[in-house]
């Protein structure tokens, strides 16, 4: 036997080894710090916690969305590998009380730096506007204890979220803070200027009052002095029923409404069914939970835009 091939080939073997240890050990090690090629993992559970984390984390984030485009992410239920990314996260952003499969998927994430948007605002509960809605089958979750959800739509509560946002990704990826604090003033000046106008072009109109088929606008509402009128609750999919439609054929009488707002990722059935009966118009109110090509603009500024310019035309700002 060759004593020296033997030697030579034993340390060869061990050379490799090691060499697969320190190889495994180092995508591990990638794996578990919540980095992707030197950026930040950050999961985002639907759009408006995507936007956030995109404007604000900037080039030192890799955004991942558990909702893709086109999705209603209130019924998302997540596949076996969303579930194994939210364990490699360097951050999860999500709004606790929209997604309930979401919500138990990040309650057992061990992921170590994880946000609920909905602590880094005062939640309200808006249960008026959406009269007999509230029961409502896959949908009920929208109205728990905890409060209505859909604070993405006042754009002064989503700059709080925003600010929120901006420690967040701080506290898990210090080394780039003087990055996210820049970027959030900056989105944060975008949203202090979005609410200007909102508050400029809906300071006197016709009506306040809109009809709506989703009824998630309630802090929208509330923070211009509005009144939203649910057709059927918070389920924009269900038809209201022969009462609800005699009780809001009668408010756009007396309220001198215009339009039935419907939205892009909803059928827009419920909206032509009773405008016909009404005599009222359909336009597009858009709720913000994902982005499609049939969006009235390609990110939240946008559509948010959008949302302002059709409700000054049904509302008859003057």
């Amino acid at each position: 036997m060759n004593i020296g091939r033997l030697i030579r080939t034993t340390a060869a073997a061990g050379a490799v080894t090691l060499g697969l240890v320190a190889v495994s050990g180092c995508s591990s090690s990638d794996a578990g710090d919540g980095k992707e090629n030197g950026r930040l993992k950050v999961v985002a559970s639907f759009y408006p916690m995507e936007f956030l984390a995109e404007r604000i984390g900037g080039d030192h984030v890799s955004v991942s969305t558990l909702t893709k485009p086109g999705v209603e992410p209130h019924d998302l239920e997540l596949k076996p590998r969303q579930t194994a990314e939210l364990g490699e996260a360097g951050l999860i952003l999500y709004l606790k009380g929209i997604q309930p499969a979401v919500d138990k998927a990040i309650a057992q994430s061990e992921a170590e730096h994880k946000i609920d948007a909905a602590t880094l605002t005062k939640l309200e509960s808006h249960q008026g506007d959406d009269h007999e809605g509230h029961g409502e089958e896959g949908h009920d979750h929208e109205s728990e204890a905890g409060g209505d959800p859909h604070i993405w739509l006042d754009p002064a509560k989503y700059a709080e979220v925003a600010q929120g946002v901006g420690s967040a990704l701080t506290k898990a990826d210090p080394d780039n803070s003087a990055a996210y604090q820049k970027n959030t003033d900056a989105l944060v000046g975008e949203l202090n200027r979005l609410d200007a106008s909102y508050r400029q072009g809906l300071r006197t109109t016709a009506t306040k009052t809109f009809i709506t088929t989703h009824a998630s606008f309630g802090y929208l509402a509330e923070r211009y002095g509005l009144d939203q009128e649910g057709v059927s609750g918070v389920n924009p999919e269900s038809e209201p029923s022969p009462a609800r439609i005699k009780e809001l054929r009668a408010i756009a009488a007396k309220e001198k409404v215009t339009t039935v707002f419907f939205e892009t990722l909803a059928s827009d059935r419920t909206a032509k069914t009773l405008a016909d009966d009404t005599g009222l118009r359909t336009d597009v109110l858009d709720p913000l939970e994902g982005i499609t090509d049939k969006s009235k603009g390609d990110d939240y500024i946008a559509v948010m835009e959008s949302n302002l310019t059709a409700l000054k035309k049904a509302l008859g700002a003057k």
